[in-house]
């Protein structure tokens, strides 16, 4: 089938673009000197995540429960999931993952350790943890070296709990004398650090110097390798993802509109919206819940209804996470649609 006969709106990822990219970090983190454990939150495509294990990942990075599930039932494993797991539901979730898989939990309090220990000591297994760190992201995260030494040692007296390490968030320089001082607690305690994980797409060269033995990186799959903010980044030798859609309709000699808005994109700002691969002049200037408002009058080119057009959406995370499938497209030709099978999964 040709990307053409598709019915719309469709997204679909460039191959080439893709396999480039996906090879590309690989060999980035290979050159630095750092494990790569990528971040499958930005695709959710199990078939993704397994050309990226093949291309050299030592492993995956899942955000929630339900994103690993999907992940663990096509064979994947070595799973870190970098959130805390709070609730009887989640926790009797992820002793059956461990049961399955080769997984790992970050956590930053007593609470969410002891609940997990509990959960583990009750199925009878062990669960392997690692402390987050507040290294700037100002979400979740011990708050001192001091801090996570504490925790630690609480940790190590948990029964079903193997303490591995810490993880950053972000992999800033200003991160590391708070990871310096925390290794060196942690030593000192006679405490374990077999994981230093790093993370943030663009860090992984930062990751390596504030002393991370791995990185995880993500939305570069389909964003390229570097961030880069503004629509600048929207650029097809750089970004795999394409969401191809219809005009519907031509109000005006100004104006288009397209079977894709909000539902299709999300809506997320800055304006534009997303990169119109054939018509780079023409700008998505707004949407509604199920259009596309095009803005053509710098185009000298005559829009008509039933034409297709390609956009790189701005936010391709956002944007897969809408969607059930993925045609996976070569030189206009169809190689496979992937199921998404990680979309939704917020828990």
């Amino acid at each position: 089938m040709h990307v053409s006969e598709l019915d719309t709106p469709v997204l679909t990822v460039d191959l080439d673009v893709l396999e480039r990219t996906i090879n590309n970090m690989a060999t980035h983190c290979q050159e630095i000197g750092i494990d790569l454990r990528v971040h499958t939150k930005t695709h959710k495509v199990p078939e993704i995540a397994k050309m990226q294990v093949a291309a050299g990942s030592k492993g995956i990075t899942c955000q929630k429960l339900g994103e690993a599930e999907a992940m663990v039932d096509v064979g994947l494993d070595d799973i870190l999931i970098p959130y805390n797991i709070v609730g009887k539901p989640k926790l009797q979730r992820l002793t059956e993952l461990v049961k399955r898989a080769k997984m790992t939990f970050a956590l930053d309090s007593e609470e969410t350790a002891t609940g997990i220990s509990e959960q583990a000591n009750a199925d009878g297994v062990t669960v392997r943890v690692i402390i987050e760190m507040d290294t700037g992201s100002r979400r979740c995260g011990a708050q001192s070296p001091q801090a996570v030494l504490e925790l630690a040692q609480k940790i190590t007296k948990m029964p079903g709990l193997d303490f591995q390490g810490i993880m950053a968030y972000p992999s800033n320089l200003r991160a590391k004398p708070f990871i310096e001082e925390t290794v060196e607690l942690l030593t000192a305690a006679g405490l374990p650090v077999n994981i230093i994980s790093g993370g943030g797409t663009g860090a992984e060269r930062n990751s390596k110097e504030i002393g991370c033995t791995e990185t995880r990186s993500g939305s570069y799959v389909y964003e390229g390798m570097t961030r880069i903010s503004g629509s600048e980044t929207l650029n097809p030798e750089r970004c795999a993802l394409r969401m191809i859609v219809t005009v519907v309709s031509t109000p005006t000699a100004e104006r288009i509109i397209v079977d894709g808005g909000q539902k299709t994109f999300t809506s997320y700002p800055p304006k534009p919206y997303g990169h119109v691969i054939e018509h780079p002049d023409i700008m998505i200037y707004g949407m509604s819940v199920e259009h596309g408002h095009i803005d053509v009058s710098e185009s000298s080119h005559k829009f008509r209804v039933g034409e297709c057009l390609s956009i790189i959406p701005l936010h391709q995370g956002m944007t897969s996470n809408l969607h059930d499938e993925l045609v996976a497209v070569r030189n206009g030709q169809v190689e496979a649609i992937w199921k998404i099978a990680g979309r939704g999964k917020v828990r």
